[in-house]
């Protein structure tokens, strides 16, 4: 591309109104500060972390039909608690997991739309004039993802293109699902030709430059706008700023080797009935993302409203996902919706003891990772979002209890959402709708 005339033909037309807003939520999801710039170079020429002091991750997952709630649950709380009949396929993970009851977001209700609100908390998601705010792992991204190859990563198993996703900006803007696991793996290991790196720094480049033709079109605009607009622009000024930067980071990271595996590059999936499959090569690509510190923020939606009737090994399911949910206390689609989720727990079980196989010092991947899994659903039966079924595993936390809140009148989830926060050494004592840290959630002294 001639770059002056690209620049020309920008600047000569009008700037749309949507273009800005959606320019405006890119930016905002993307901030970097001046002084952030000197951790990235350093980040950059070495292209690893020290592994005398790993790093701490997060991997939040959400499957929005979540789980039956008498399987789920333990009917004792405490460290003594008897493991149901779904945490019994858990048990040799017992003391690296603590699971919660009587919890959930305070005003996030809806039904179904709140699964884009599980990590973000955002009240009402079901009402007109809607808007999500910052997601837990970009608020993260904001302030550690310079270290890292890719700030976060936005993964889906079945996802309704366009409109779920557990990823959202500051400015409450989708960041879009990743869905094939081929694609991940072919971002975190393969290189490309010299000549393929040539040409991705050169769009980069030009990355950057498009970027200044907008900030000066929204310059121009400044004088027709009202003091509300104005200040819209200033914001936005500043986010292009900001993503220039992040550009140019983008740019050091491309001369930096990736890391290799001895993994073979997955197939992916054709068919969505292959959703297990699916779950189970995402969580791969997951660890393996963590386990070369590609990045420390990774987000998995998994769609189960949007599933077919999938396969699931040694059951005959017969109807679609969404449909057993519903199952009205039918024996039959019961026994079929079981035989599911036990399959998200024998999957879960599966990628706990991959990430214990991986050592990092004294510690494993899984001490060093925390694992957010649970649903924005309490029952998907009645559509209720209280009382969510939550697991927490790894990331240097006191373990192998149930903490048992009140099934009524809630416990706020995003008060985890502080803990995990402050695990990563950040000085936050609040997150969306949170009142403190996880009330009987310790750190594992270090």
């Amino acid at each position: 591309m001639d770059k002056p005339n690209a620049m020309k033909n920008l600047t000569n037309k009008a700037l749309h109104r949507r273009t800005f807003l959606r320019g405006v939520g890119v930016a905002l999801s993307l901030p970097l500060l001046d002084a952030m710039q000197p951790a990235i170079a350093t980040a950059a020429s070495r292209g690893q972390f020290d592994v005398n002091n790993p790093p701490r991750r997060m991997l939040g997952i959400c499957n929005n039909l979540g789980l039956l709630p008498e399987k789920f649950f333990p009917q004792a709380a405490g460290s003594q608690y008897e493991l149901s009949p779904y945490l019994q396929l858990l048990e040799k993970h017992r003391d690296d997991f603590t699971v919660f009851s009587g919890v959930s977001h305070p005003d996030v209700d809806g039904g179904h739309p709140a699964d884009i609100c599980f990590l973000t908390a955002a009240p009402h998601p079901g009402s007109g004039g809607f808007r999500n705010t910052i997601s837990l792992d970009q608020f993260i991204s904001e302030r550690i993802g310079h270290l890292t190859r890719f700030p976060s990563l936005t993964l889906g198993v079945n996802v309704q293109k366009g409109q779920r996703s557990l990823s959202w900006t500051g400015a409450g803007v989708l960041i879009p699902c990743e869905e094939r696991p081929s694609k991940v793996y072919e971002q975190l290991f393969l290189q490309g030709t010299k000549k393929d790196i040539e040409i991705q720094l050169q769009r980069l480049d030009v990355g950057k430059s498009i970027m200044d033709a907008v900030g000066g079109q929204a310059k121009d605009l400044v004088r027709t706008l009202g003091p509300k607009d104005r200040d819209r622009v200033d914001q936005y000024l500043t986010a292009v700023r900001e993503l220039e930067l992040r550009l140019e980071a983008a740019e050091q990271w491309e001369n930096v080797p990736k890391p290799k595996t001895n993994v073979p590059a997955p197939i992916d999936p054709s068919d969505p009935k292959e959703y297990m499959e699916k779950v189970r090569l995402l969580y791969d690509m997951a660890r393996l993302a963590l386990e070369t510190d590609s990045t420390r923020a990774i987000t998995l939606m998994l769609d189960s409203v949007n599933s077919p009737t999938i396969e699931v090994q040694g059951t005959d399911v017969t109807e679609g996902y969404h449909s057993l949910s519903h199952h009205g206390k039918n024996d039959a689609k019961i026994k079929q919706l079981e035989a599911i989720d036990q399959w998200h727990m024998r999957l879960l079980g599966d990628l706990f003891t991959n990430m214990k196989n991986v050592t990092e010092g004294n510690e494993t991947l899984l001490d060093r990772t925390m694992i957010l899994y649970g649903s924005n659903l309490g029952n998907a039966n009645t559509h209720v979002t209280t009382n969510l079924p939550v697991l927490f595993a790894g990331g240097g936390f006191k373990h192998g209890q149930h903490l048992a809140f009140d099934t009524q009148s809630n416990y706020p989830l995003p008060n985890l959402y502080v803990s995990m926060l402050q695990r990563l050494g950040m000085e936050v004592d609040q997150f969306a709708t949170s009142t403190g840290t996880m009330r009987g959630l310790e750190f594992v002294a270090t």
